[in-house]
Order: structure tokens, then sequence, then C-alpha cells
């Protein structure tokens, strides 16, 4: 018990370092509904929890050689790039609502959209790598011991994401539209920034 609330303290300080997938489902719950908002909590949930496991069986490893990091690093800024072209793109004064993605129709497209940005950041895994094994120096933990640290880390992102789309769907009708055009335009500038800088890293 100590140990799932050691990991759950944790992640919960972690989620602290808001980034861009949590303005990019923040955006998806007001321009959508709060069933789309949840299924990207859900996917970016996943996301976490396989580079945890990941983590914990040592794959992480093999993004400290040089050539696969690149690959990945390569890969995964230009989904970012293209992520934030796209919401900008589709920024329209005449709509009464802004699709972030013409073809992101349903729930389903919601789950995919969140797990492509999510996932393409790859470089996830040698942090929760080097957190999983600080933890292990620090407290001695075995490998089942940080299973459980893991399984409580990723539950946090459930939570903090989950009571956060909440929030936002309770105010959703009183956001005026042009709040809903600015974070467009935030998400895709952060997504594009993100990605050209870690574009630049790789080469």
């Amino acid at each position: 018990m100590k140990i799932f609330r050691n990991g759950l303290i944790t992640g919960l300080i972690l989620q602290m370092a808001i980034g861009p997938v949590f303005f990019f489902i923040i955006n998806l719950t007001l321009q959508k509904t709060i069933y789309d908002g949840l299924v990207a909590v859900i996917a970016v949930t996943f996301v976490d929890y396989l580079y945890i496991a990941l983590s914990i069986f040592g794959v992480g490893k093999l993004l400290e050689k040089k050539k696969i990091k690149k690959v990945f690093g390569i890969i995964s800024s230009s989904v970012l790039i293209i992520f934030g072209i796209i919401i900008i793109k589709n920024i329209t004064n005449n709509s009464a609502l802004i699709d972030i993605n013409k073809n992101l129709t349903d729930i389903l497209s919601s789950f995919m959209s969140t797990f492509l940005l999510t996932i393409s950041s790859p470089m996830t895994i040698v942090f929760w790598t080097s957190l999983f094994t600080a933890k292990a120096i620090e407290y001695n933990y075995s490998k089942k011991e940080l299973i459980v640290f893991g399984l409580a880390a990723g539950f946090a992102t459930f939570i903090f994401m989950g009571t956060s789309i909440l929030l936002f769907s309770f105010i959703k009708e009183t956001v005026p539209l042009v709040l809903i055009q600015t974070l467009n335009i935030i998400v895709g500038c952060l997504l594009i920034l993100y990605g050209g800088i870690r574009l630049k890293k790789a080469f």
C-alpha cells in the first residue's frame, strides 16, 4: 500500500508539468463532448502504461543508442509538427464549432488522435526508465514493487486528466468561441514549437 501511495503521489507531481497533450485534450473536450475528452484521457493513460511497462522491462535502454534515438526523434517530432499545422489550418472564423481535424467525427477518432499524439513522444520511455531506476535505488524496490509503483504512477494520469476534463466540461457552455479559437492557436503553436525544437535536437 505504501508503494502504491508513493507511486500515486509521484505520478500526480509529474502531472503538474502540463504539456501540449494536456491542452490538446482540453481543446477536444471544449469542442466536442465530455465522452471525447474521457476517451482521450484513456488513450493517454494507455500510452503511459505502455511506456511504464517497457521501462520496467528495460526496453528504454534501446533508446540510449544514438541511431535509434535519432530515428525516433525525427519521426515523433514530425508527428507533433503535423498535428500543430492541422490544428491551426482548420481554424475558421465562419464556423460555430472549430474542428481539430475534419476527420475527427466520432469517439474512436478522438481516441486515436490522442493516442498518436501521445505515443509520438517515445523519449518518455527514457524518462520513466530513469525514474524507476532512481526509485529502485532510493527505496531498494524489486521488479514486483516497481510494477506496483508503475501502476500507481500511471493511474495518476487518469485521475489528474480525468478530473480536469470533468471541470472543463462544466464550464464548456460559458466558453466563448474566440477563446476556443485562441486555444487552438496556442495548442497548434506549442506542438509546432515543441516538435521543431526536438527535431533540431534529433539532427
